[in-house]
């Protein structure tokens, strides 16, 4: 690299890195020249990832909503960076369901990973976390858009933007901002994993004509947003930033 990269010498845990916005923000900070630590479930995936990242990316197996292994992973990120730059707890899973079809594996399935995982990830690594620095969860517009099927995958992301004020104003004394990025519906490839590609393409043309900007987002642009909160926003704690397109403001 011939020029010093702007996040050169910073360290970076990101949860859910090995693919979609995870994925496109650790290739936005590497690129810039920061140590990033990426986790995934998936083996295979995460391998992926870091032969793409490169060699200042550590890949982790680690499960989001295991409290033994978010134990873990603190160790492994105090063995390989001591202090941490900035977190990204961007690890989640999505489950549809009507309202009267919504089971119990469903619901605790959705708030353990996507409610408690981030929680406790925070809590683990804050320690390690230094002064000045960043934490980013991901939300999602659902929180504030009462969408059909959605009811307890939304709820789970209300919780975490509950948390990000919460967690703001508890660690305002060791000198950590925490926001949220809220994504609108953005283009990361995994419908095209589990869905005929005609779907795929009604899909997406449905999701852009509810947009107002009229189109899906990418996961650069969300990875952009993610980098700004962690490290340029230095006056700004407790928010949560649309990423939508517009669509739950206009």
């Amino acid at each position: 690299m011939s020029d010093m990269g702007r996040y050169e010498d910073k360290s970076v845990v990101i949860t859910g890195g090995s693919s979609g916005m995870g994925l496109a923000t650790a290739r936005l900070l590497v690129d810039e020249g920061a140590r990033v630590l990426i986790t995934g479930r998936d083996q295979d995936r995460l391998a992926a990832a870091r032969d793409q990242l490169g060699e200042n990316a550590i890949a982790v197996r680690s499960d989001a909503g295991s409290l033994r292994d978010i134990d873990a992973l603190a160790d492994r990120v105090k063995t390989e960076f001591g202090t941490v730059d900035a977190l990204f707890a961007n690890a989640g899973v999505n489950g549809f369901a009507p309202f009267e079809a919504t089971d119990e594996e469903l619901f605790d399935r959705l708030l353990t990973i996507n409610a408690k995982g981030p929680y406790f990830t925070v809590q683990k690594l804050a320690p390690l976390l230094a002064e000045g620095s960043g934490v980013v969860f991901t939300t999602s517009v659902v929180n504030v858009l009462g969408l059909p099927a959605l009811s307890v995958y939304a709820a789970s992301k209300a919780a975490l933007r509950s948390m990000t004020r919460s967690l703001a104003r508890e660690l305002l004394p060791n000198k950590i901002r925490v926001n949220a990025v809220s994504p609108g519906p953005i283009d990361t490839g995994i419908l095209e994993k589990t869905m005929p590609k005609e779907a795929v393409e009604r899909m997406k043309a449905q999701f852009a004509a509810d947009v107002p900007m009229q189109r899906v987002g990418t996961p650069s642009e969300i990875a952009k947003a993610v980098v700004f909160l962690a490290f340029e926003a230095t006056f700004t704690t407790g928010v949560e930033l649309a990423v939508d397109g517009g669509g739950t403001q206009l």
